[in-house]
């Protein structure tokens, strides 16, 4: 009985010490739930936390710096085809109302010769150097002008992306040719505006001097541009309105040097001999050759059928690279 009651009593002992073993002291289980509770060993420690927030901000910073990608954006979109054939018509349009509103209301102002011959058809510069049909005309050409250069740079960009076609041994020589073509446009432009701008009235030295220079630039800018395109298309194959532009390129330049010789010849008997009518025929062949040189430049209809002029905002660098990339035009 004794060894019975004393084994329970120490078994009593024993489970005793294990429960003391499985409960610690209180003070040490709150350490560790402060360690383990929150789930992040750094939540308490001051300098881990500015750590942080300075990691935050430097990325902050650096996604602010970072430039953004911008869009490119069009401002302008225009047929290109539409604003040649505006051009083209405006003084073709123009010219053809000045003659008859001066030769129906100024007849007398419009025929007035240095000779004082019998006159019937009027000049060029004598129906657009009277009021109103003066202002008229002037702001037709300044109308006229203002897209004429940027044509003369574009003509110059599609001929240079046909040089690809040509033997390398070719192409020097062909480029000058496009540079000849677009210097001889140019001073064709300018001389028209300072024909239209110094009137023959105002300064008939001046006038005579730029009218020469416009007619000498008109007929070289003819040749050359035929001669080019006999070059670029030699051997291929052409469209319906490529060929009817070489086609009407070629009359057009016909009528041109048959009607300066005219023009010259007629301008002698009126300036030396006085003869009569000689100044109308001098006339009518001055409006052959206008006609002629408006409606070659008309061809364009031809060349650049459905071309687009845009105004683009975006990246230089994006655009530069889109320009040195950009499909040839055959």
């Amino acid at each position: 009985m004794q060894q019975r009651t004393g084994a329970a009593t120490s078994s009593s002992a024993a489970d005793s010490g294990k429960g003391a073993t499985d409960h610690p002291h209180p003070s040490r289980r709150s350490d560790d739930d402060g360690d383990g509770g929150g789930g992040n060993s750094c939540s308490g420690d001051p300098a881990a936390i500015s750590t942080t927030i300075s990691s935050k901000q430097q990325v902050e910073q650096a996604d602010a710096r970072e430039p953004k990608e911008e869009q490119v954006a069009i401002h302008y979109l225009a047929s290109f085809h539409e604003l040649c054939v505006v051009t083209a018509l405006l003084p073709l349009v123009t010219l053809f109302t000045c003659f008859v509103t001066a030769y129906v209301f100024q007849y007398d102002d419009v025929h007035e010769t240095h000779c004082r011959v019998y006159n019937i058809v009027p000049s060029i510069s004598a129906i657009t150097g009277v009021s109103p049909q003066r202002y008229f005309w002037r702001i037709s050409i300044a109308l006229h002008i203002g897209p004429r250069i940027p044509i003369a740079f574009v003509y110059k960009n599609y001929y240079r992306s046909q040089l690809r076609r040509l033997n390398p041994a070719q192409v020097p020589q062909t480029s000058l040719l496009i540079t000849l073509i677009l210097v001889l446009n140019c001073i064709e432009v300018a001389s028209l505006a300072g024909v239209t701008y110094i009137s023959n009235r105002e300064n008939y030295p001046i006038h005579e001097r730029i009218f020469i220079t416009f007619m000498v630039c008109s007929l070289c800018y003819m040749l050359a541009t035929i001669k080019l395109n006999d070059i670029l298309n030699k051997g291929q194959s052409l469209s319906e309105q490529q060929r009817l532009s070489i086609k009407w390129k070629k009359i057009l330049f016909a009528i041109s040097i048959l009607s300066t010789v005219g023009l010259l010849v007629f301008f002698a008997k009126h300036r030396f001999y006085c003869h009569d009518l000689a100044f109308s025929w001098f006339a009518f062949f001055e409006y052959l050759i206008a006609i002629a040189n408006m409606l070659f430049h008309f061809t364009i209809i031809w060349d650049f059928p459905s071309q687009f002029l845009m105004i683009v905002q975006g990246p230089r660098e994006n655009l530069a690279q889109y320009l040195s990339n950009r499909p040839k035009v055959d």
